[in-house]
């Protein structure tokens, strides 16, 4: 069942996230990842260098570092990862937040 996307009010409302995969290694932690965050509302697309094996904590904590704290909260996450994957994913922000599911 397909649900239709709202359109967002404001910036940083619906965050689309994806992951490029199967990257030559690179850098100087040899990255073979890049987590992409794309706004609905603005559009640029942030890109995160990252591993292909990282856990959900990992990339909730980059997320964080590189993004949550200069835009703030995004109430809206669009994936097509895993879905074990993005419910690790929302516990951990949870956790983090120390916020009740």
């Amino acid at each position: 069942m397909m649900i239709q996307i709202q359109d967002p009010k404001c910036p940083w409302e619906i965050v689309h996230m994806d992951w490029v995969t199967a990257l030559p290694p690179g850098g100087d932690r040899s990255y073979n990842a890049c987590l992409v965050l794309v706004d609905r509302y603005t559009k640029p697309p942030i890109l995160l260098p990252c591993h292909k094996d990282d856990t959900a904590m990992s990339t909730v904590i980059m997320i964080w570092n590189k993004v949550i704290i200069h835009e703030g909260l995004f109430p809206n996450i669009i994936s097509g990862r895993d879905p074990k994957f993005n419910s690790a994913l929302w516990t951990n922000l949870h956790y983090l937040f120390r916020a009740n599911l």
